[in-house]
């Protein structure tokens, strides 16, 4: 319907709903879509479906971490937030915690009490040292010598 057809993604179903009077001891863990108004105490996990997501509504409230692709919160999170995709932080969000992040999108009014850290994508290597601008000097400087050098050895093979 309105253009899905054929498609056999989940993106955007809510397979997993927590209401607002619901209260859970425990971890949870979900695949594809999961929504929550009441409250967790544990961890919300989704490791095993890369397309998963999390939408936490202003009265959600999660004490325990979040380790999903994406997440969506207008709600409270006392614990760190790992998401491997994308971070959205409304403007009633609180997170008493780290996030670690590819991607983050921030509401004014948003609050987090910890550090954001930036995971980058899986394509480059995690905690590799950024190259210093003295180590990019003597890279010029190296590249610059072998090109001075080549061109003199072409130069004596010419005259010669």
């Amino acid at each position: 319907m309105f253009g899905r057809k054929g498609r056999s993604s989940s993106r955007g179903i809510i397979h997993t709903l927590i209401g607002d009077s619901t209260r859970i001891k425990g971890d949870l863990r979900f695949e594809g879509g999961c929504h929550i108004d009441g409250v967790v105490d544990g961890s919300v996990i989704a490791d095993k479906d890369p397309e998963a997501f999390l939408s936490i509504s202003e009265e959600g409230f999660i004490d325990g971490s979040v380790r999903v692709p994406r997440v969506h919160l207008n709600g409270k999170v006392q614990g760190d937030v790992f998401a491997s995709d994308r971070v959205e932080l409304g403007p009633t969000a609180k997170v008493n915690g780290n996030v670690h992040y590819e991607l983050l999108e921030m509401a004014a009014g948003a609050e987090i009490n910890g550090k954001l850290i930036h995971e980058g994508s899986k394509s480059h290597a995690p905690n590799a040292p950024r190259p210093t601008a003295a180590d990019r000097l003597k890279k010029e400087v190296a590249a610059d010598s072998k090109l001075e050098s080549r061109a003199a050895v072409e130069a004596a093979e010419q005259a010669g």
